[in-house]
């Protein structure tokens, strides 16, 4: 299932400036489903393709800068034959925005959830926040959030000194603190790497019975481009909208860290930081015998060189 994120042929990847991109779209959600205006800053975009419904948050930077200029969800929806809605804002709202209220309103009183079999809301960091806080829409609801926010109101959340420009926003009206609003999902799930703390102590504040919380650890804090690069968010993703996304099947696809380049160096660094020689000579070791690195065999001659010794 890795080659699920494709380059879904589609007019978008023509465009060349925003107010383009955003007709191509328009376009394109007349074919598929719909595609509208939420207030000033967002847009809704819908592809009804299944009884199956996945509903993800992006900015128009980020899907613009994905192949074909598609919303990460699109492709994946696609290659499964779901359906897909996607929230998409013009920079970064937190979809804190009345008019996003209003829009999640009309599709719970014109039961457009209940149209669907199946349901999970996705998103990362910021759109992570968002699918949390919109998935109570939907009672029963799978959620997949990496690199998961509670929320940004300081009176909760005033340690985390990452996004002082956001906590202008309301956090605290409708829709505002995610932990409460996943009461009523059907299993939650949150990946974020634990040695980033500020993430690990957003994770910690959804403390429900229905919440599974994974560690990737060195993965930083753009986890949604790293379990891409590796190949298995797709896979992470079919099994969140299964509702089959346990420890024992995260631990399986994560191994796959093991041969990436990224999270190796990520690794050594992390070695080196300690000054434990040992270790770094050990997974150099092993790194030049698994993957044929000659970088890696470089540094182990290096050394091995300057400290003989038998590992």
């Amino acid at each position: 299932m890795t080659d699920l994120i494709q380059d879904v042929p589609t007019d978008a990847a023509a465009a060349t400036d925003r107010d383009t991109w955003l007709s191509l779209i328009d376009k394109i959600g007349e074919e598929e489903g719909y595609f509208q205006t939420v207030g000033l800053r967002h847009w809704s975009f819908f592809s009804d393709d299944g009884p199956t419904l996945m509903v993800s948050f992006e900015t128009i930077a980020s899907a613009r800068a994905r192949p074909g200029q598609m919303p990460l969800a699109h492709g994946v929806a696609a290659a499964h034959g779901w359906s897909h809605l996607c929230l998409i804002a013009e920079d970064q709202t937190w979809f804190r925005d009345p008019a996003v209220y209003a829009y999640f309103d009309r599709l719970v009183d014109d039961a457009f959830f209940e149209d669907f079999d199946r349901v999970m809301f996705y998103g990362a960091g910021p759109a992570g926040y968002a699918a949390c806080a919109y998935a109570v829409c939907a009672p029963g609801a799978q959620v997949l959030a990496l690199n998961p926010v509670a929320t940004l109101n300081p009176a909760q959340a005033g340690w985390d000194d990452r996004y002082t420009a956001d906590r202008r926003l309301d956090f605290s009206s409708r829709y505002g603190f995610a932990p409460d609003m996943i009461d009523g999902a059907g299993h939650v799930t949150l990946i974020h790497d634990p040695k980033v703390h500020l993430d690990a102590m957003h994770a910690a504040l959804f403390h429900a019975p229905y919440v599974t919380t994974l560690g990737a650890r060195l993965a930083g804090t753009d986890l949604e481009s790293t379990l891409t690069r590796l190949g298995i968010l797709p896979d992470l993703i079919d099994l969140a909208m299964q509702g089959l996304l346990t420890r024992s099947r995260f631990g399986a696809l994560w191994r796959k860290r093991r041969d990436d380049t990224g999270y190796l160096s990520a690794l050594q660094s992390s070695v080196v930081a300690t000054g434990n020689t040992t270790r770094e000579i050990l997974l150099c070791r092993n790194v030049a015998q698994r993957l044929k690195s000659p970088d890696y065999r470089k540094r182990l001659a290096d050394l091995t060189a300057t400290r003989p010794m038998s590992v």
